[in-house]
């Protein structure tokens, strides 16, 4: 009995302190390819970071259900791309190629990620 409470234990602490997108954990993401997009944050440093994984998004906003969500709940703040590239490569994911994208409002880098 001891054994399957703490492996109870230990299965309900993995899922509780998971990074998500759109409420999936980041390691459960079955594709084989994610793509990251960084922007930047006006009057910081730092830079917004979404993921898109082919996946049907809960909201109207596309933008909206591709953050990364720390374990409570909120939106996850990058330091910079090289930051955001060094997480995913920590849950799994092997860079393949990057591109940039530039419109009339904004400036996109894009990274194309494998997983590992």
């Amino acid at each position: 009995m001891k054994k399957l409470l703490t492996f109870s234990l230990i299965a309900f602490a993995s899922f509780a302190f998971s990074q998500t997108v759109n409420d999936v954990p980041i390691k459960d993401i079955d594709v084989e390819y994610v793509q990251i997009i960084g922007t930047g944050r006006s009057l910081s440093t730092k830079v917004n970071v979404e993921i898109d994984f082919g996946q049907e998004t809960k909201s109207i906003s596309f933008k909206n259900g591709t953050s990364i969500k720390d374990e409570k709940g909120r939106n996850m703040k990058f330091n910079s791309m090289m930051d955001a590239l060094n997480f995913m490569s920590a849950n799994g994911y092997s860079f393949q190629f990057a591109y940039t994208m530039n419109d009339e409002k904004d400036k996109a880098i894009y990274y194309i990620l494998k997983k590992k």
